[in-house]
């Protein structure tokens, strides 16, 4: 997984994070000060049927910014997914207006797997949402 430290502005503290899929999109709310994420319900939506529940979620929650795992094979070569991701945070940042980071997401759905997560897409984005959290200042 990477380690690089991404580089947030002090004043960003609340952050919604999307696990993205073809089908099904997961969503976690974090913050900087608890350094916790709280699953929210998956979106299950394609295309940009999604963006709509997305703009839900970010009226309700009023993130500061956006986390989106960004998936790799093993070895960290990108595969489709990735540039699907990829192609998912650009169409959030100009759609949305808010900064975006993209964090490394391998095994975050196996990991909610492994431990029994009821929505493994929600529970992922968690994972990925506490990643990021506690790899900032």
């Amino acid at each position: 997984m990477s380690t690089i430290v991404p580089d947030v502005p002090a004043h960003l503290h609340t952050f919604l994070a999307l696990d993205f899929g073809l089908k099904r999109t997961g969503i976690a709310v974090g913050n900087r000060l608890t350094r916790c994420a709280t699953p929210q319900p998956t979106i299950k939506a394609e295309g940009d049927a999604r963006f709509v529940h997305i703009a839900a979620r970010i009226r309700e929650w009023q993130p500061d910014a956006l986390v989106v795992g960004i998936p790799f094979h093993p070895d960290g070569a990108a595969h489709d997914n990735t540039r699907h991701a990829q192609r998912f945070s650009r169409q959030l940042q100009g759609r949305f207006g808010l900064p975006v980071f993209e964090v490394d997401e391998r095994y975050s759905t196996t990991e909610a797997l492994q431990i029994g997560a009821p929505d493994a897409d929600a529970a992922a984005a968690g994972i990925i949402l506490e990643q990021f959290l506690r790899s900032i200042p």
